[in-house]
């Protein structure tokens, strides 16, 4: 009897196929569709989802490890996958939401490329994580909510099937929170807007929502936006490791990139390869030692998430920002090193760089983790 494939071996089996496919795809900024396609057919796409449930049932060490792997590859795909995984942990470890809502969503992840990610983000309101009442409103009705609004920046909005909204009621007494809405209901609009520096193939959209009727029972966790005050560590930590596991496969891509540049590039003027330079081996040392401390950090971290440790966010927060400044630099290194053939669209590690910024954009920015982790060593 044959053994069955490992999750690692399913995932080598299909890496190489996104990385050939990466470059057509950020050019053209399409989607990449078949990508899903080939991650549900095996069955990657349920790995996090509890087995009771028929997913894998795996943790967020062996979710970042997928996620890792396919960022080498493609960064685009790896970060829709990232924000799909990051719902199904949560789900699995977060109490606020209901059990109806939490199967339908776990059960269409096994029976086909039924993906989720939350909209958030809109026109006028810049990052919700910096405050701000969302103008995207959900109307009690008899018939259920009518909600209306647009969201930008809607990450994999091409091959979504589910939303979770960040929306306000038009109560008189307001509430805030989360909508699980389908996608496709009639006054849904998705607007090709993504033409973006990095992640080109994300199909980061707009999504537009015009008087979208949504059933009442599709309230996730809602609440006064008082209540709102305390952050969901359980969300912070699992999204800055899955966060930090895109960009740290970014940042691997673009490091075996060089070193095959340095081992085969022999200038005339050298007579032997780039690597033999003392300073080419110093800056390719210095990056190694980036990509162990962010191994160590992301697998640590995410092992310490599946075995119950007590975490706080700001140390999510502080994960985040060094594993992907560690990865900008990484990049940044190899550009270093390699003049004109880094930054010609001939050679991937260009594409790398665009990518590899995008990284700073996540929430939490930068300024806001420094400024948190400095009130708290100040006792402020």
């Amino acid at each position: 009897m044959d053994a069955v494939p490992s999750i690692i071996d399913r995932v080598n089996l299909l890496v190489p196929g996104f990385a050939e496919r990466a470059s057509s795809h950020d050019r053209a900024a399409s989607f990449p569709f078949e990508n899903f396609q080939e991650l549900s057919e095996a069955g990657l796409l349920a790995l996090p989802v509890p087995k009771a449930l028929g997913g894998a049932g795996v943790g967020v060490r062996e979710a970042a490890r997928v996620v890792n792997s396919v960022g080498k590859a493609d960064a685009a795909t790896a970060l829709v996958l990232a924000m799909h995984y990051i719902h199904h942990l949560v789900i699995t470890r977060n109490g606020n939401w209901p059990a109806h809502l939490a199967q339908r969503v776990s059960r269409d992840a096994v029976n086909g490329p039924a993906l989720i990610n939350a909209l958030r983000v809109e026109p006028d309101q810049g990052s919700p994580s910096r405050g701000g009442l969302p103008q995207t409103t959900a109307k009690r009705t008899a018939e259920g909510w009518r909600m209306t609004g647009r969201k930008i920046y809607s990450t994999g909005a091409p091959i979504l099937k589910w939303y979770t909204v960040w929306a306000k009621t038009d109560e008189p007494d307001v509430r805030v929170g989360i909508f699980l809405v389908p996608a496709g209901l009639p006054g849904t609009e998705i607007v090709e807007t993504w033409d973006h520096l990095g992640l080109r193939a994300s199909g980061s959209h707009d999504v537009v929502f015009d008087d979208v009727l949504v059933p009442l029972d599709h309230e996730v966790d809602v609440r006064r936006p008082s209540d709102w005050g305390a952050p969901d560590v359980s969300q912070a930590t699992i999204q800055a490791v899955l966060v930090g596991a895109v960009y740290d496969g970014v940042a691997r891509a673009a490091r075996d990139w060089l070193i095959d540049f340095l081992k085969t590039r022999t200038p005339s003027s050298l007579g032997a390869p780039l690597a033999t330079l003392p300073r080419a081996q110093e800056i390719v040392g210095g990056i190694e030692a980036k990509l162990a401390v962010n191994a160590r950090l992301l697998d640590t971290f995410a092992r310490d998430i599946d075995e119950g440790v007590a975490l706080t966010s700001v140390e999510a927060n502080i994960l985040k920002l060094t594993v992907t400044n560690n990865a900008v630099a990484v990049v940044e290194d190899a550009l270093s090193l390699t003049s004109n053939h880094g930054l010609t669209r001939a050679n991937p590690l260009e594409r790398h760089y665009r990518d590899v910024l995008c990284g700073r954009v996540h929430t939490p920015q930068d300024d806001s983790t420094r400024i948190s982790a400095g009130r708290i060593a100040l006792g402020i």
